[in-house]
This record gives C-alpha cells, structure tokens and sequence, in this order.
C-alpha cells in the first residue's frame, strides 16, 4: 500500500478523535469533578431539572427537593452544582442601586 491509499484513513481517524472521543473524555472528567465536590448541604440540578439540596452522598445521594421531601437518586443524574448567591449587603445609605459604583457628582 502507498501514502496516497492510507493517508484518507489516517485523516478519517484523527477527525473522528477530535469530533467525537476528545469532547466525551472531557465531558467525563468534568462529570467527575462535579461529583467529587458534592457534600450536604450542596445545591443540585439534576438531568431531569430538578432543583434540590444534597443532604447524604454515597453510591445513592439523597437530595432534598422541597421541606421534608427528600428523593433518592443515583449520582449520574445529577446535571450540575449550583452556585450559592451571596445576596449584596445593603450600603449605610440604604440598598445598592443596580449599576451604581459609588456617589453621584
């Protein structure tokens, strides 16, 4: 076989990597990390989008969906973490306007 015959199968091969294994590989690792950071009291969405707090993790997470509701689920179901807001302290003038950065001139 020479270059010319082989070289479109090498090319197939390395579109095929880049389009499809690299993404999965890194949507997998980045799946992990989200798990590994996943302790009581952590805000969830699930696949399904379902909103919740974590209340036990293990091979099952218990998540808390609303006051005294509580679901099990597996930990693969679970979508992303959910930042907590820290809502803006009020200013000695009183609240914070949208946008201010400081005193009118």
């Amino acid at each position: 076989m020479d270059l010319v015959t082989i070289l479109p199968l090498v090319l197939i091969a390395v579109v095929f990597y880049f389009l499809m294994i690299r993404p999965a590989k890194a949507k997998q690792k980045k799946q992990a990390q989200t798990l590994a950071t996943l302790g009581p009291g952590t805000n969830i969405m699930t696949t399904a989008g379902i909103f919740g707090t974590v209340i036990s993790n293990g091979d099952e997470v218990l998540v808390e969906i609303s006051p005294g509701v509580i679901i099990r689920m597996l930990p693969a179901a679970i979508a992303k973490v959910i930042p907590v807001e820290v809502p803006e302290l009020d200013t000695p003038d009183g609240p914070a306007a949208p946008g201010a950065s400081g005193p009118a001139a």
